[in-house]
């Protein structure tokens, strides 16, 4: 058999199951069982003022990621291409791990998205990361926070999430939801 031809017929099915996840995380009914509450978001074991080693972590843990091809084997799918949002800026083009999505926890070693610049030879280059909590599954009152960092609500898709610019410096900040250094244009 031709396992060459499947992929793409693997791949639609992948986008279709992650359409359908985010479809039913941003519905108001409960669809997560109650334990998965701020409990089990954790930020693995790193103390809260360990901002530096949880870059090097992440650094470290995404370097692989730089190929594009790498990250979609590792189970990466597509959430949305390059997206600027008007005077706030550009925010890139985000690739999501679903099932590290759906685990409800926040682990620098394993990041639930990845933020790709498009670059002019049409391949992408990788400026950051996004931690991301579905709605169904953070029970707390209180928004999510990672280092001291608050999680920002992403009504379109059903989650809370945070973006860390690790291999793109950001003049707004390492957790700014934009950064005016990264470009849609694919220059």
């Amino acid at each position: 058999m031709n396992t060459t031809a499947l992929r793409p017929l693997g791949r639609s099915l992948t986008i279709v199951a992650a359409a359908t996840l985010f479809a039913a995380c941003a519905d108001p009914a409960p669809v997560a069982p109650r334990h998965f509450g701020p409990a089990k978001v954790q930020a693995a074991s790193l103390p809260r003022t360990d901002t530096d080693g949880m870059i090097a972590t992440l650094q470290r843990v995404t370097a692989r990621y730089h190929r594009l091809s790498v990250a979609t084997d590792d189970g990466f799918v597509l959430l949305h291409p390059c997206e600027a949002r008007g005077d706030e800026g550009p925010v890139g083009t985000v690739y999501v791990n679903i099932a590290r999505l759906m685990d409800g926890a926040i682990d620098p070693e394993n990041p639930d998205a990845l933020i790709y610049e498009p670059v002019r030879n049409g391949d992408f280059r990788l400026v950051g990361v996004e931690f991301a909590i579905p709605k169904a599954l953070w029970l707390d009152a209180a928004l999510p926070t990672f280092l001291g960092a608050t999680f920002q609500s992403e009504d379109e898709f059903g989650v809370y999430a945070l973006h860390a610019w690790v291999w793109r410096n950001n003049p707004k900040g390492l957790f700014a939801e934009t950064n005016p250094r990264v470009s849609c244009g694919g220059a």
